[in-house]
């Protein structure tokens, strides 16, 4: 009996021995979280483009100012300029086309254009300076560099002639040295004293005269 009790308390030992060992279960490998959280991207900043506005057409070389004074009356003008290497002359025909006569008719022109054509309204000449020379003859009424006296303004010179009876042409030949080689084109303005005079339609009395 004694053999027996001893075999059945080892028996129950080694349950209960088997009872108590634990099995480790695998220790959870920790993962790396590699996705990243994509932020969004700056937007780049709006380019001010700038627009460019229109642009201003420059006025041409030798290019007058129209005057604050207009006259109504009506002219026609023909300029013949025969000009060569070292001048020549420009012909100025006017006509009035008005029912009054002008008293004083006259031509402007920018006094830069001197710098390549010197206009005059005569031929120089010793007989004209020499004392005892025939008597001075002239044709013109003013010939003015502005500023001048009477509301020339700068810039400019003007030549007068008249008066200008209604429907006759005068006919003014301007004497031309050339100072410079090439082609000049210049503004030329037609005038009762200060007051700009009218073509038909009603356009001012100012042309652009070309010499070659």
């Amino acid at each position: 009996m004694r053999r027996g009790t001893r075999g059945a308390a080892a028996a129950l030992t080694l349950l209960l021995l088997a009872a108590c060992v634990v099995t480790p279960s695998p220790t959870p490998t920790p993962s790396a979280d590699l996705t990243a959280t994509a932020e969004p991207s700056p937007s780049p900043a709006p380019t001010a483009s700038a627009t460019a506005g229109p642009t201003a057409t420059p006025e041409p070389e030798l290019s007058l100012d129209l005057p604050d004074e207009t006259d109504e009356r009506v002219i026609t003008v023909e300029v013949t300029p025969r000009v060569g290497d070292a001048g020549g002359e420009i012909i100025v025909s006017v006509t009035s086309e008005a029912s009054e006569r002008i008293d004083e008719l006259v031509l402007r022109w920018p006094t830069e254009l001197g710098e390549s054509l010197f206009l005059a309204p005569f031929v120089p000449s010793d007989d004209r300076i020499r004392d005892g020379g025939p008597p001075l003859v002239q044709e013109w009424t003013k010939w003015v560099i502005g500023p001048g006296e009477e509301g020339e303004p700068a810039g400019t010179i003007s030549l007068g002639y008249g008066p200008l009876m209604p429907g006759a042409t005068l006919r003014i030949p301007l004497n031309v040295t050339r100072r410079a080689d090439g082609g000049v084109s210049f503004d030329l303005q037609l005038l009762a004293e200060n007051a700009l005079l009218n073509f038909p339609g009603g356009e001012p009395a100012e042309l652009r005269v070309q010499v070659p």
